[in-house]
């Protein structure tokens, strides 16, 4: 099986034995993030295949010399934002994805920023013996080691069974998102759950999707800026939404770790200010 990820926007690409094999047609012409941190102005094939192989060569993505330990991407991304949750006590663990081993149940705050910070939407990975190991080397839980499966519904129950009450996990559709509240309430959890990889959500997947979640990622998705309603916001761009208190309350959190400034302010949100979204929204 290879690995599949969809990257800058949701571009889908296929990795195998550490080769970019497929490259798909990108949905963006430009994101403000990846021309911040990598210089690319104009998102094409040849940029998203280039902007792959980079991430094969710097950290090992899809490959057993996979680096699991890596410093903050972003201020606000998903990882960051539940290293912060654990590092500060406000979770027990985290129920998230790394290539190469699928999903991971974990409580080490350096291994969450490590497997995330710098990996887009997985969509299919295959077990690679080496990658798993340096998980739970770290401490990490690997769902399914001999499959590499993903599957954030199974890595909850799993997690619970455990002993884990505060977890984190991420979403990227509306059905995951509410079956995984349905658990939350079965089995007497306190789930915090993160909308990720939103680009091309349609309005009514948006609409139910943000009715599950404490925070979101905006991506590059015109359904979430247009529909959402958030309590908090941070950045501009590629904004992070809190859709309830516990979710803002962590958001917060998080700003006291980020190193630069911060500026803190009440207004009516969302704010988007419209030469910084990314090009050709879906």
């Amino acid at each position: 099986m290879p690995h599949v990820m969809e990257i800058l926007g949701k571009t889908r690409v296929v990795v195998e034995d550490g080769k970019v094999v497929e490259v798909g047609e990108p949905q963006l012409n430009w994101c403000p993030l990846f021309e911040k941190a990598r210089g690319i102005k104009e998102i094409t094939r040849e940029a998203v295949k280039e902007n792959m192989e980079f991430r094969i060569k710097d950290f090992g993505l899809f490959t057993p010399q996979r680096k699991l330990e890596m410093d903050v991407f972003v201020g606000f991304g998903a990882s960051e934002v539940m290293m912060t949750g654990l590092n500060r006590d406000m979770l027990d663990t985290t129920v998230t994805v790394c290539d190469g081993a699928g999903t991971v149940i974990t409580n080490n705050p350096s291994l969450v920023q490590g497997m995330g910070a710098r990996i887009s939407g997985l969509v299919e990975t295959e077990p690679i013996d080496e990658i798993i190991n340096g998980i739970e080397e770290r401490g990490g839980i690997v769902l399914d080691p001999s499959t590499a499966a993903i599957d954030p519904v199974a890595g909850v129950l799993k997690a619970s069974d455990l002993g884990f009450k505060r977890i984190a996990v991420t979403a990227v559709d509306p059905d995951t998102a509410r079956n995984l509240r349905e658990i939350e309430e079965e089995n007497d959890l306190e789930l915090m759950m993160i909308g990720a990889h939103t680009t091309g959500l349609s309005r009514e997947d948006a609409l139910e999707i943000i009715k599950y979640l404490d925070i979101i990622t905006s991506c590059a998705s015109k359904s979430i800026r247009d529909e959402i309603k958030p309590l908090a916001q941070v950045g501009t761009a590629v904004p992070l939404f809190a859709l309830t208190q516990k979710g803002k309350e962590l958001l917060l959190e998080r700003a006291k770790e980020v190193e630069s400034p911060i500026l803190v302010n009440t207004m009516a949100l969302p704010v988007l200010p419209e030469k910084k979204q990314p090009k050709d929204l879906a």
